[in-house]
């Protein structure tokens, strides 16, 4: 699997089109998890990095850590010859437009003695809540069923500077061990609150259920409406992508040639 190709791709929100803080700068964090051997290596607060996924690797493989942040993080990068880039790369005229306008929605949301239009109550979910990018991520098994996880984004728009999400957070965000391997996205405080992909494991493994089944009780049962998605494969080959909220991206692929491709109602 390869996140980087998405973290280059300015439509997600992670690397090139990762979203702004307040203060109009990106941080931006990624994890990647080995099923098998259970090593893992996590990154938050990247300014400079054009790809930290590749970074959150070199943390899991090169050191005897699994979470750096921040300066630490940017050292670690330039120490081991890591690609970067001015943060000014980072900055998007698309995510610019995006904190703008989730500033005013704030500013909408908390002054209550100004009327609100009913056009603008409407709007007020989407643009408080982030903006139509996710979070990107990949699941992976091979044939000897061996999985890995990897999450990269550039958090949540007009987060304080500071701000760290699920997706560095392992058990949160990202999470893969013999039975499964799982990425999430949505609401990161939410996902960080209920153990999203580490819960999906546990259910497997001390209820009996199938990865389906599993994914579908985190989903459904454990973490409030319009909060959550996920992508998730078993050790065996089943593959599940169930979520929450309005839409999901989401996309699959199997060695026998089987694929699926999907945005809204989830069918899994």
């Amino acid at each position: 699997m390869d996140v980087r190709e998405l973290e280059n791709n300015p439509n997600f929100n992670a690397g090139k089109g990762s979203v702004l803080t307040n203060a109009g700068t990106v941080e931006m964090e990624a994890c990647i998890m080995d099923g098998n051997t259970k090593r893992c290596g996590a990154v938050s607060g990247l300014t400079t990095v054009i790809n930290p996924i590749s970074l959150s690797r070199l943390v899991m493989e090169k050191t005897p850590h699994i979470y750096l942040a921040f300066d630490g993080a940017e050292a670690f990068a330039r120490e081991q010859g890591v690609e970067t880039i001015d943060s000014s790369h980072f900055i998007t005229p698309e995510n610019i437009e995006r904190l703008k306008q989730a500033k005013e929605a704030k500013r909408v949301q908390i002054d209550y003695s100004q009327p609100i239009q009913k056009d603008v109550e409407k709007e007020l979910p989407a643009a408080s809540g982030g903006s139509q990018l996710g979070t990107v991520g990949c699941v992976a098994v091979d044939n000897q069923g061996n999985l890995a996880a990897a999450t990269s984004t550039g958090g949540l728009v007009n987060k304080m500077v500071g701000r760290i999400g699920d997706t560095p957070i392992i058990g949160s965000g990202t999470y893969a061990n013999n039975l499964c391997a799982v990425s999430a996205t949505g609401k990161g405080e939410a996902i960080i609150r209920h153990t999203v992909a580490r819960d999906v494991a546990a259910v497997m493994e001390f209820k009996g259920l199938s990865l389906k089944e599993a994914s579908a009780y985190v989903v459904e049962e454990c973490v409030p409406r319009g909060n959550v998605g996920l992508i998730a494969v078993s050790a065996s080959g089943e593959v599940t992508m169930p979520f929450n909220t309005t839409g999901m991206f989401r996309a699959c692929a199997t060695e026998d040639g089987y694929s699926q491709i999907g945005i809204w109602t989830s069918v899994e």
